[in-house]
């Protein structure tokens, strides 16, 4: 483990005190993600028993390498949607998705399986178990919103035939899914949107790099940073730590079942800032190359988390600047520098 994301683990122990994790069973779906590798390894470290499941299709294997010796934690290499899961977990994570949108553009059939199949499997195995849920969705859901900052209340303005239409869509039909089981089964469920998650382990290689992640790659390397339109469409961007106690809090906290919580940083940062802030923190000969704008690419993200600073205490602390500096360190520390 790298001494950026061993010092943010501590800090996410001691925040988590209040959570009852000890000899907890826990099924994280995505495991080997960006986000699923850090709740493994905060779940682990806080004497939990992890059973990971990813397909590695944009997972790594490296995210969880160093957690493979511990006897609490099982990875299993399954697809979600072709396989049954025969465990009673106490709680699950349910992260599996395929949420770049490079990667989903080239694999919209397998994108729509695996977030509508692949629920319907975890929900379906969560109702057996009597299990308690957490679904991953996201600020997609809200396609080209109109209202900012965006509340959980607003229904969205999505292209339901558009190129995006294969992740925006089928994420809003997860969420239908998930509050029918909630409703008809009473299933202990809650849904959290989350909004631009960057730090350490997030990937910038192939179709799988996403602006932030990607910019630092080109950075690192000297290399054009390409920005997709002028760069004034806005993003707002929240640090792996904060969206982990997020997550967490959405989780463990009373009173959350069967509600709805936007996750985020409520700062708006325009994409040109972000790539001009990188090249400065990566002392960089990066020059910046605009391309055309991708069809239905939102042009704002804000959300709204007053109902997540209410209910779950939830704010987001980590600056931008720092945030960035910490990601990029570790992305020189574990030599990510091949594009």
């Amino acid at each position: 483990m790298s001494i950026i994301a061993e010092s943010d683990i501590t800090l996410l122990i001691q925040n988590s005190k209040k959570f009852r994790i000890s000899n907890k069973e826990f099924l994280i779906t995505g495991g080997a993600g960006f986000l699923g590798s850090w709740l493994c390894e905060i779940l682990l470290a806080k004497n939990a028993k992890v059973y990971c499941v990813d397909n590695l299709s944009s997972g790594r294997a490296e995210n969880i390498k160093h957690l493979r010796t511990n006897k609490s934690f099982i990875f299993k290499k399954i697809d979600i949607t072709k396989k049954s899961l025969n465990l009673k977990p106490d709680y699950i994570f349910h992260l599996a998705s395929r949420p770049s949108p490079d990667d989903y553009l080239k694999n919209p059939l397998k994108t729509i399986n695996v977030n509508t199949d692949g629920t319907k499997q975890i929900l379906e195995l969560a109702r057996r178990a009597d299990s308690k849920l957490l679904f991953t969705s996201t600020s997609e859901v809200y396609g080209e919103a109109t209202v900012f900052p965006t509340p959980e209340s607003y229904f969205g303005n999505v292209n339901p035939s558009g190129p995006r239409s294969c992740y925006d869509e089928s994420k809003r039909l997860c969420e239908s899914l998930s509050m029918a089981y909630y409703r008809t089964y009473g299933l202990d469920m809650r849904i959290v949107r989350l909004f631009n998650t960057y730090g350490p382990r997030l990937r910038g290689d192939g179709n799988y790099g996403r602006a932030l992640s990607r910019f630092i790659l080109q950075s690192v390397n000297h290399k054009n940073l390409t920005i997709w339109g002028r760069g004034k469409q806005t993003r707002s961007f929240c640090y792996i730590t904060d969206m982990i106690d997020g997550l967490l809090r959405s989780l463990f906290m009373k009173t959350t079942k069967g509600e709805i919580f936007n996750l985020g940083n409520p700062k708006e940062t325009r994409i040109i800032d972000l790539a001009k802030m990188i090249i400065k923190l990566t002392n960089s000969k990066s020059k910046i190359t605009y391309l055309p704008l991708p069809e239905n690419d939102p042009l704002r993200r804000l959300p709204n988390i007053n109902k997540a600073k209410k209910l779950l205490s939830f704010y987001p602390k980590t600056k931008l600047e720092d945030g960035l500096s910490k990601t990029i360190q570790w992305n020189l520390e574990n030599n990510y520098r091949s594009l």
